[in-house]
Order: C-alpha cells, then structure tokens, then sequence
C-alpha cells in the first residue's frame, strides 16, 4: 500500500538530528491530528509515576491506538511534538529515545520541549502528532 508521507533530509543542515526535517503529504491526502497521547491506562490513570521512560512508552503505545482506530499507523505520522515536564536535558533525552525508537526508520520530523507542567496528575510526558493517509 502507497504510503502518504514523505521524509526530507536536508544535506544543507546538520546531519545530528535524529529526525528528518520536512515532510510531505500529497493533496489527496487525509490528515488526521491527533491530540496529545498521555501516559494514561484503560481507567484513565497515570501510569508509571515518577519514570519518564515508562510514561513515554505508555504515551507511545496510546498515540499507536489512536492511530489505528483512525485508520493510520506509526509510519504514516508526518510529525511530532514531544512534551516533557522537565527543565533537565537527560529527562527529555530518556522520553525522547523511547518516542525516536518506536518509530524506527521512519524518524519524522519532531520537536522536543520541556514543559513546566501537564495536564493530568503525574503526567511527565505527552505526544502530539499529525498523521497522513492515502484512502483506497
């Protein structure tokens, strides 16, 4: 199946980025924007408190539901914004490894920020992404 998103890596710009830099989406496309994955369970609680690893993990494993049930996977989300409550590089380094891991060789083009705070009790880690689809 064709997929909709393309990655564009700059040869212009640093090759340190562990993302591409751009990305395109045909106009036939289907977006779809996702609201932040939270690091939350089936019963709406906060899962892995105090672990910024585990909560991205969660977070991960929420955003790849979201997707499915809008007929998208991980390989057809054109970029990300990963939230992270912390003012420490090394809390949104352990977030952002997992997030960069799960998608494997498709490493969209993503933003990392430190946030003071999130929205639920114990949240450290949030996921924004866009996806595209093609529709047969």
């Amino acid at each position: 199946m064709p997929r909709a998103v393309s990655l564009i890596r700059s040869a212009s710009l640093s090759d340190v980025a562990e993302y591409a830099y751009a990305a395109t989406a045909p106009a036939e496309a289907r977006l779809i924007f996702l609201a932040g994955a939270c690091p939350l369970d089936a019963t709406g609680a906060t899962v892995a408190v105090g672990d910024y690893a585990g909560q991205a993990a969660q977070a991960v494993a929420n955003l790849r539901t979201a997707l499915g049930d809008a007929g998208a996977t991980m390989e057809d989300v054109i970029s990300t914004r990963v939230l992270v409550a912390s003012s420490r590089q090394q809390d949104l380094g352990t977030a952002w490894t997992v997030v960069r891991d799960a998608f494997g060789d498709h490493d969209v083009p993503s933003t990392l920020m430190g946030v003071t705070v999130l929205g639920y009790s114990d949240q450290l880690v949030e996921i924004e992404a866009v996806a595209a689809v093609l529709d047969a």
